[in-house]
């Protein structure tokens, strides 16, 4: 398994940068110094690799994001944890990635399509529900609504095209996120939203 997770680690490194169509097992052969034949000894091919390497990551950002609520003082200190692990995570990532994985990936992205519709579904549902028990959140927020809104604003760090003249999609992310946080904020969210980026701000 050591040497699987190894390749995984070189491939999603590739796949980050370059995406997946113009990566290919020779690239990552080379890449590591090994030989296709290593490859295929763990890999059925391409789609498989690209299928076990993408549902990997998807896998450890959900365990950090509930890692990030199970440590959290509150649903705004929550966000802001996840925020900054997706700037960690999300750094330097080609959102060409998505695309590819759509054409050329049906079952990777299929992973993609089930995580936003099941786990990130769940963890926006249930943190508006939590800074509105907190009173952080305004009582009258329509969850379901808001949480639809928040996925799709999730996954437009994906869509570069949508920002011109933007070239850090992390920026997008940060900027979209404090944004909505200030939409369903009490007065009492505000002012900690206001704590929290004073915080980041200075790490």
């Amino acid at each position: 398994m050591e040497v699987q997770e190894r390749i995984m680690d070189t491939a999603f490194s590739l796949f980050r940068q370059y995406g997946t169509r113009s990566i290919t097992m020779d690239d990552i052969a080379e890449r590591m110094g090994i030989s296709k034949k290593t490859l295929y000894a763990h890999f059925t091919d391409k789609d498989d690799m690209v299928f076990q390497t993408i549902t990997r990551f998807i896998n450890l950002v959900n365990s950090e994001c509930v890692a990030d609520r199970d440590q959290s003082t509150d649903a705004i200190n929550e966000l802001f944890l996840v925020m900054d692990m997706l700037d960690r995570r999300l750094r330097n990532m080609n959102p060409v990635i998505i695309l590819d994985l759509q054409k050329f990936h049906s079952r990777a992205y299929q992973v993609f399509l089930e995580y936003q519709n099941t786990c990130l579904n769940n963890m926006i549902r249930e943190n508006i529900e939590r800074g509105i028990t907190e009173g952080l959140y305004r009582p009258d927020l329509n969850i379901q609504i808001l949480t639809q809104y928040r996925i799709h604003g999730c996954l437009l760090c994906f869509q570069p095209e949508a920002f011109p003249g933007v070239s850090d999609m992390n920026k997008v992310q940060r900027v979209l996120l404090e944004n909505f946080l200030y939409g369903v904020a009490s007065l009492k969210g505000y002012k900690l939203i206001e704590k929290y980026k004073q915080l980041s701000q200075n790490k």
